[in-house]
């Protein structure tokens, strides 16, 4: 018989897993890691040769994707266009970027995982006579270190070619240049001080999942179990 158990505490868990997965997919897609110095739109911007308005603009640069101003060859009404500048792994800017996208990939695929599996942890508590808060936990525990090795290795990226057209000569590995830092990368770092607090908290909502309360009202038949 498949017991339904709700607790304040599971369903937290279940919300920041779900938070924390959806936080580091939108900053990985994200072309707004690195903000590039103020470039007018006759300037020489990275990828962008068309002349005009000499208004400034900020272009921004992802692992993957870059954000430069519309340089009118397009028929779009947009201002900015947002797209990937490689089409193949092997076009990222940086063997270091390279790996930061592989060590996100895996880390975000693991949270991804979790977050699909703890919304069935109100049905489901244990797999394989384990309790699948922990398991779930210990999960999140190593997609927080391949997410954490993810952010230490992208700096070293900034002395790419890629990143010095955006950042000025002066950018090198550990050194932004001219460039700052979006919310990308900054919601990438939140998301993974959250990821390992889901792991803590894991252990919680286990605690009340199992308690003696949620053991009573199961052993007076109900299917429903809902406590604070």
């Amino acid at each position: 018989m498949c017991h339904v158990i709700v607790t304040c505490r599971s369903m937290l868990w279940t919300l920041l897993s779900i938070v924390v997965a959806f936080a580091e997919l939108i900053a990985f897609m994200s072309a707004d890691w690195l903000i590039g110095k103020a470039k007018s739109r006759s300037g020489a911007a990275p990828d962008d040769q068309s002349g005009g308005s000499s208004e400034p603009y900020h272009p921004t640069l992802g692992i993957y994707a870059r954000c430069i101003r519309n340089p009118g060859v397009q028929h779009v009404q947009r201002e900015t266009l947002c797209g990937p500048y490689a089409e193949n792994f092997g076009e990222i800017a940086s063997g270091f970027w390279q790996a930061t996208a592989i060590f996100l990939a895996v880390g975000i695929f693991i949270l991804c995982t979790v977050a699909l599996v703890s919304v069935f942890t109100m049905c489901v508590q244990s797999i394989m006579k384990k309790s699948i808060f922990n398991v779930c936990g210990l999960l999140q525990g190593i997609a927080g270190l391949f997410l954490i090795l993810g952010l230490i290795l992208y700096p070293a990226g900034w002395g790419s070619q890629k990143a010095i057209g955006y950042c000025g000569h002066y950018a090198s590995a550990y050194k932004p240049g001219d460039c700052s830092l979006g919310w990308a990368f900054y919601t990438a770092i939140g998301g993974t001080v959250l990821t390992f607090i889901c792991a803590v908290f894991s252990a919680q909502a286990e605690i009340a999942t199992s308690s003696d309360k949620v053991q009573e009202e199961i052993e007076e038949g109900k299917s429903l179990i809902c406590l604070l």
